[in-house]
């Protein structure tokens, strides 16, 4: 046992961007500008919230949170990704493959409890309106989201430790564009079939049930928003959640056929294409579609710019 130990095995290499040849300075500038516009937009709507009095609400508190959240997620993998673009040398070590393993998933899992924590919001707001300031109230949204980011640190824990004790051989190269479960269990010595039963179970318990509790919780509410009488009252019902919905489809459907299932990989194309969807363009558009669908959000956006800008011109004077 001791020819395929893991310690002998001290760094991997990624393959995801090993053919990218001369479109290799547009893809860094593009993904680059992903990054940095995910930075910015997220990092306007968390603190415009902050800031703003108006939106110091449930919905807009676990929206701030989801942008916080976005924040890192991203930074676990896209400058690693930045890097290996440039670098001739695109290598990890064992250790920080593993650590970038678990902070993604542990991200990727709080990601999913919060967007189950605001479906639960917004099915109080509209099928309960007379208990929601009773039920919902500032403490129980701080509650909820310290719950989201603990139970999300604690699910990946035996999936990594599962995966730090596994023999690796003189193979070390990841077919992927960062370290993850699939393409690093490919590549272990022995059989894995019971990391792949971890793995699916706990992936498929927190997507699954996060995802079927969304889709019930959206059940009820567009059962509520349907008994509204009047047409203007069931689009400003709706209007508060079809950008929690459009965030979920986008998500959920990627992170689904990547995780829940019981086999290594389908493809290399499609799985590449699937961590760009829920790694890169989700974290991506989430800015957008808050602030686009949003009317409040967009006046706070302008409030807070344009008192800054008087703020500015007064200190001048």
């Amino acid at each position: 046992m001791d020819q395929y130990n893991h310690s002998s095995l001290a760094e991997f290499v990624f393959l995801g961007f090993a053919s990218v040849g001369y479109v290799r300075g547009w893809l860094f500038v593009l993904l680059l500008l992903a990054y940095l516009f995910t930075i910015c937009g997220n990092m306007l709507i968390f603190s415009v919230i902050r800031l703003d009095a108006a939106l110091h609400t449930p919905m807009y508190h676990f929206v701030s949170v989801l942008s916080f959240l976005e924040l890192w997620y991203t930074a676990t993998t896209i400058p690693k990704m930045l890097s290996n673009i440039l670098s001739e040398k695109k290598t990890i070590s064992f250790a920080g493959c593993l650590l970038q393993i678990y902070f993604f998933h542990s991200l990727g899992a709080s990601e999913c409890y919060l967007l189950t924590a605001m479906a639960y919001d917004r099915y109080l707001a509209i099928c309960r309106p007379l208990h929601y300031p009773i039920i919902m109230t500032t403490t129980l949204c701080a509650k909820m989201a310290a719950a989201c980011w603990t139970c999300g640190f604690l699910c990946p824990i035996s999936e990594v430790i599962l995966a730090s004790q596994l023999p690796f051989c003189a193979y070390n190269e990841i077919q992927h564009i960062f370290c993850d479960f699939p393409p690093l269990l490919s590549l272990a010595c022995k059989d894995t079939s019971a990391n792949i039963l971890v793995d699916f179970a706990i992936n498929a318990f927190i997507i699954l049930i996060t995802f079927l509790f969304i889709m019930i919780s959206y059940a009820r509410i567009i059962g509520a928003v349907l008994k509204i009488k009047t047409a203007s009252g069931r689009k400003k019902a709706f209007s508060t959640c079809a950008s929690h919905l459009a965030v979920v489809l986008v998500f959920f459907g990627s992170i689904i056929f990547m995780y829940v299932r019981l086999k290594k990989s389908y493809s290399l194309t499609l799985d590449r294409t699937l961590a760009i969807v829920y790694s890169i363009l989700t974290p991506m558009v989430n800015p957008i579609i808050y602030s686009l669908r949003n009317k409040e959000l967009i006046k706070a956006i302008k409030r807070t710019i344009f008192q800054k800008g008087d703020k500015a011109s007064l200190a001048h004077l």
